[in-house]
């Protein structure tokens, strides 16, 4: 999902910028210098190493949940999925650059979606694929229409953390399955303690590391994963000897079925979450970096975001999001040039030219993916938990209710037994059986219908 709205007064050295506006209650007062404004063009070697940065900060998170729904998606190789998404992420990557919110924003697969695909499954790839182009459509309507802004009033404060917290729990079990993958070679029982150790490494390394560092860590958890995991238990299996170096993705078009009313449904209220989200990631960048005009912004953000998704769906792959994470990154680097991803989006377009190289990156061990996946989900639940400290949105009882009766319906979901959801009517089985939706769900309705005159409303 991303991380809660957090303002900074900012300054560039070229040019200086107003103090952004935004909710008092998360307002921070520091002030910080970038050495390139949003529209400036650094020389080309400080370019190339902004882009490589940016590079080392996309890649895993591309990567991670492409993993994922990859083994889902195909029954053989991944690499033609894998090939697939890293080329709509450059390209949606590219056309926010220069035609959207045209802002210095990392972007990614939709960790909101990857919920939605994980409980339509039964329903095919068909029918996933035309609630993605439908959900696009949708957004990028209502983006045109100027209406996105009403979505807001949906999604307090108290709601938004309920969803960042959401969707890390209602991924356990796919982080679960991950962490004891052992190949069919590994016991489950030894994967699980690499795990555990692992991620203990991996989160004590985040309470140690600063700047650059620490944003870019995913990526050396995985550089420097998968050797460990290759010394403990063995090789893992590379990329065939005759695998192309460069190759377009075969196969772009996907299947479509008209999906039933509860698959689409299920996707309609991912992609609420996903609509808030991305606006959110889009006004937290415009709001640190002072910049203008950002109701256009955000329209035209969006409007990009929605199309990115119709073109997922279109090519079989899960949509795209602009990613909250962007600010660290931008702090870190010090740099807050929009045309610094460029380079970062060509180096993703030439992943994905080549088969050999995505085969390489195929084979990281699942243990590796699910550890460094967890990592990515605690880094929610806290900046959930962030928000909804800072918002005084489970200050009373009934606050802690609200937020706790939708987390704890929606993780008992998420871990309901395949049996249990079988036996659902068809129709209403993506609804159900899908943990973030009886979550999002029950939370909407305790905000704004049970507990609507509460005196305690954030």
């Amino acid at each position: 999902m991303g991380n809660p709205i957090i303002l900074w007064t900012v300054h560039s050295h070229h040019t200086p910028l107003d103090p952004p506006r935004g909710p008092a209650a998360l307002k921070r007062d520091i002030t910080m210098e970038f050495s390139y404004g949003i529209d400036d063009r650094p020389r080309p070697a400080p370019l190339l190493i902004y882009g490589l940065q940016w590079l080392a900060v996309s890649v895993p998170l591309v990567l991670i949940i492409g993993r994922v729904v990859a083994a889902l998606d195909t029954g053989g190789s991944a690499v033609p999925y894998l090939q697939r998404l890293f080329l709509l992420v450059a390209l949606v990557l590219l056309a926010q650059v220069y035609l959207g919110h045209r802002l210095p924003l990392v972007l990614g697969p939709a960790t909101v979606l990857l919920v939605g695909i994980l409980a339509s499954l039964d329903a095919g790839s068909g029918a996933i694929n035309a609630s993605l182009v439908i959900g696009g459509l949708l957004l990028a309507g209502l983006a045109a229409a100027g209406l996105t802004g009403h979505l807001q009033r949906l999604f307090t404060p108290r709601v938004v953390a309920v969803v960042l917290l959401l969707i890390a729990f209602t991924l356990a079990p796919t982080i679960l399955s991950l962490i004891t993958d052992g190949g069919g070679t590994v016991p489950a029982t030894q994967t699980y303690l690499f795990a555990v150790a692992f991620a203990l490494i991996l989160f004590a390394a985040h309470g140690f590391l600063t700047g650059i560092w620490k944003s870019t860590l995913a990526l050396w958890a995985i550089l420097l994963g998968t050797p460990i995991y290759i010394a403990l238990f063995g090789a893992v299996s590379l990329p065939p000897a005759d695998t192309a170096l460069v190759a377009l993705p075969e196969d772009l078009l996907a299947p479509l079925a008209v999906p039933d009313a509860g698959v689409l449904a299920a996707f309609l209220i991912c992609y609420l979450a996903l609509a808030v989200n991305d606006l959110g990631s889009i006004q937290s960048v415009g709001g640190l970096l002072g910049a203008e005009g950002m109701g256009e912004r955000s329209k035209r953000g969006v409007a990009v975001t929605g199309l990115g998704n119709v073109l997922a769906g279109v090519t079989g792959v899960i949509g795209p999001v602009n990613f909250s994470l962007s600010p660290g990154v931008i702090a870190a680097t010090g740099c807050a040039s929009r045309f610094a991803l460029v380079p970062a989006a060509v180096a993703i377009a030439l992943l994905a030219a080549s088969p050999l190289a995505i085969g390489y990156l195929e084979s990281i061990p699942g243990p590796v993916i699910g550890v460094v996946l967890a990592y990515v989900m605690a880094a929610q639940i806290a900046a959930g938990l962030v928000l909804g400290q800072e918002s005084g949105a489970v200050g009373t009882f009934d606050g802690g209710l609200i937020v706790g009766i939708p987390l704890l319906l929606g993780t008992l979901v998420a871990f309901l037994p395949p049996e249990v959801a079988a036996g659902l009517p068809a129709l209403i089985r993506p609804l159900l059986a899908n943990g973030f939706v009886v979550g999002v769900v029950t939370v909407l309705a305790l905000e704004h219908i049970v507990y609507r005159r509460s005196p305690d409303r954030p």
